[in-house]
């Protein structure tokens, strides 16, 4: 039997500004856990801006998300252009600040927000090739923005909530280590730290999007 390969769009590298280091790294080890293969990729743009972790503050810095997001991937990362939906077998976007201000502008605007061309273009691709999506912790706001009607969970925070429903999709509100599977649409998506959870509850909830996400193939 085939082995089965992810594709894992990073957004950057830290909580505040880039991908959730804890979110993307347990994406990795479950992928690899359960006998699949992955690539991890970026898109090759500015992050939005750089903040210091320890006080939470904007600092005077610029950087790229695709060198950031390579210290995650140690090294081995390719530009989101690159990206060849034929070549995989599913799509993981982990959550962190980053995917909702470098992948797209939620973060900013809202329900008025825009997603990275290359990102969307690479969801759109997945979904026209019939093939699972997971998200992770607010990166499910994407998807809800790009494919419109769809299930998707953030938790339950009611305000995110209420936006994931004013872009067509529908939300199933959530636990700690839980998902939702949207069947019809292949897609798994599970709230990691849009709750108050510890490091091994969003392990729970990755581990099941991964097996959920390798049942849909």
């Amino acid at each position: 039997m085939k082995t089965k390969k992810f594709a894992v769009i990073l957004a950057g590298c830290g909580l505040y500004d880039g991908s959730e280091i804890h979110e993307a790294t347990l994406a990795l080890y479950f992928i690899s856990k359960h006998g699949a293969e992955y690539d991890i990729f970026a898109p090759d743009i500015m992050q939005h801006h750089v903040v210091n972790h320890i006080t939470g503050e904007e600092m005077n810095e610029k950087r790229k998300v695709l060198n950031e997001a390579a210290r995650i991937a140690r090294g081995n990362i390719k530009p989101l252009k690159q990206f060849d939906a034929a070549q995989y077998d599913g799509l993981v976007l982990p959550g962190g600040y980053g995917a909702a201000k470098n992948l797209c502008t939620y973060a900013f605007d809202g329900i008025n927000c825009n997603v990275n061309e290359e990102v969307a273009d690479a969801i759109r691709k997945m979904k026209n090739h019939n093939k699972p999506i997971g998200a992770l912790c607010i990166a499910p706001v994407i998807l809800a923005k790009v494919l419109g009607n769809i299930v998707v969970t953030i938790g339950n925070d009611p305000a995110t909530a209420e936006n994931i429903k004013k872009f067509g999709a529908r939300h199933k509100e959530t636990g700690n280590g839980e998902i939702a599977v949207d069947e019809k649409n292949k897609i798994v998506t599970t709230p990691c730290y849009m709750l108050d959870a510890t490091i091994a509850q969003i392990g729970d909830g990755i581990d099941a999007l991964i097996k959920a996400m390798l049942e849909l193939m």
